[in-house]
């Protein structure tokens, strides 16, 4: 089988025809721009059938080798580096689709059967063995100052972290730095960080909130000198493995829904996901533009909803325009808000103000709209990046932008948009823990969010020929308090029979971790970076 030549691009328009090794390892585009692939690759004749049958990771081999040259990564090694990756995992289908509520052919794609029990280490597992074949193949017959040493920052309101880290840990010529919101990620979360104490892994719990981690790594990848000096990697979904090792579960959780009872051919697919970042929907968009016949992605936000603000009236603003009235105040549904227009949720990890992925999207339909001039794909190509780089100049010395009529309604196409309030995410997990119509069940306030959107879909949509599969990103007992809060008067529950053997005993383990005070700036986690990299090679020779 010999794979296509992809080659890849940046989406301000600074960098084009790089391989997928060099973007892997960059993380980051040089302009600030994120990368993406200069062409969506389409399925093969009769993708349906040949694939029907395969396993997770066979799919995610016949995916993966559509965007990676066998030049680049020889087939065999490529299915080493996915049966590896997915090996870790629990479940026998790594990500296994569950009925929820048969009546109304909604359904739960569980995605925390790995590691850490969170959607991250699907992706995060696969880029942590991509970086360590690509170090090795660099580093073959290389000693001391001659190895190419890779120094992973990442942002994570929670989940990323660890993911990342139970991927990276104890790999060699890596070092990893997580930088979370100290105080703002759930105990579980914080503990499955902080207890890993493998010498290259480094935790920098910073005083503020996830947008000010991600604006001191998106910083640092701004820093040519840094970036000469240590080789910086992404592991954030900035990184483009990452959205692609996530396309995957909508193509296996589409075979397995075609397997049930309840599908008949033409009947619609519908695709929920609860989101901030816009990583996890934005594979199921590339899913889509490859031919995926999913009918629609639907994105549900938490009360943090700049997102489904921008698809109800084509503005992406910082500050919401109905809601928040004040720098400080309190929404109208009850959520306090901070004077950056962030609000604490029930649901930490989508308690995000700007969505990084979505400029990916943007470049995608700044392209359309260019092409709809009629002009080269070149000159499409450089347009869209232009356009990109202009929104995102604005977003940053405005606070927001707006696109036009025809921008909206390609992003209408393919999306709608839901936002969900804390008290609706603890209706719906007492809904069903309580009078789940399988029984009950217990769901994470994440994907308790995709549920809640799923049923306003449901309502829009003959559930008759209509299914909605509902992203499950998270296991509930990473959100103790949520959950508990939720289900602590209801009879029978006992968050002790939820809890897994791997979460016993975890919050009172030694620890190592980084404080980072809110006046340190990027200069100041720059300094922490150079300093723990140093002392860790001067240990290691």
């Amino acid at each position: 089988m010999t794979s296509p030549s992809q080659k890849y691009l940046s989406t301000r328009g600074g960098s084009y025809g790089l391989s997928f090794e060099e973007v892997v390892l960059k993380g980051l585009a040089p302009d600030g721009g994120l990368f993406i692939p200069e062409q969506i690759p389409e399925l093969p004749k009769h993708w349906e059938s040949k694939w029907q049958n395969l396993s997770f990771a066979e799919l995610a081999f016949e995916i993966l080798s559509l965007y990676i040259s066998t030049s680049e990564i020889p087939s065999s090694d490529l299915k080493d580096i996915i049966d590896r990756s997915y090996a870790t995992f629990r479940a026998p289908e790594t990500t296994p689709l569950v009925t929820l509520d048969e009546k109304n052919n909604l359904y739960l794609l569980e995605l925390f059967h790995g590691p850490t029990f969170a959607f991250k280490d699907v992706a995060l597992q696969t880029l942590g063995n991509l970086f360590e074949y690509f170090l090795v193949r660099r580093n073959k017959g290389k000693t001391g100052t001659d190895r190419h040493h890779l120094s992973v920052v990442g942002a994570t309101s929670g989940d990323t972290g660890s993911a990342a880290i139970y991927g990276l840990r104890g790999k060699k010529d890596v070092s990893v730095f997580i930088l979370f919101p100290k105080g703002r990620v759930s105990p579980i979360q914080e503990a499955q960080m902080t207890t890993v104490l493998d010498a290259n892994v480094h935790c920098l719990a910073v005083e503020g909130f996830f947008d000010d981690c991600q604006d001191t790594v998106k910083a640092l990848f701004a820093d040519p000198e840094i970036n000469e000096k240590l080789n910086l990697g992404a592991v954030n979904s900035i990184n483009w493995a990452r959205i692609l090792a996530q396309i995957t579960y909508y193509f296996h959780s589409y075979f397995s829904l075609k397997k049930s009872t309840t599908y008949k051919e033409g009947h619609k697919v519908r695709f929920v996901v609860p989101t901030g970042n816009f990583g996890d929907i934005l594979a199921g968009y590339f899913a889509k533009r490859m031919g995926l016949p999913a009918e629609k992605l639907v994105i549900a936000t938490n009360e943090n909803d700049i997102l489904d603000r921008f698809w109800k009236t084509g503005h992406y603003e910082k500050k919401a325009v109905h809601g928040v009235e004040a720098q400080g105040g309190i929404a109208a549904d009850g959520a306090k808000a901070h004077e950056d227009g962030v609000k604490e949720t029930l649901s930490p990890a989508m308690d995000i103000l700007v969505s990084s992925n979505f400029e990916r999207l943007l470049w995608f339909l700044a392209y359309e709209y260019a092409a709809d001039a009629g002009m080269d794909d070149e000159w499409n190509k450089k347009q869209a990046g232009q356009e990109v780089e202009s929104w995102l100049k604005e977003l940053k010395s405005k606070g927001g932008f707006g696109v036009n009529e025809d921008i909206l309604k390609y992003a209408k196409r393919d999306f709608e948009s839901e936002r969900v309030s804390d008290s609706q995410t603890v209706e719906t997990i007492k809904e069903f823990y309580t009078a789940g119509p399988k029984g009950s069940y217990i769901l994470d306030p994440h994907s308790a969010i995709g549920v809640a959107a799923s049923k306003r879909s449901i309502s829009r949509n003959s559930p008759a020929d209509t299914h909605h599969i509902s992203l499950a990103t998270a296991h509930p007992a990473k959100f103790a308090n949520a959950v508990d809060m939720s289900l602590k008067s209801e009879q029978g529950y006992s968050f002790d029979s939820i809890l897994p053997k791997e979460f016993v005993g975890l919050e009172s383990k030694e620890r190592k971790i980084i404080n980072v005070a809110k006046d340190a700036g990027w200069e100041g986690v720059r300094k922490i970076v150079q300093e723990e990299v140093e002392a860790e090679l001067k240990g290691a020779r």
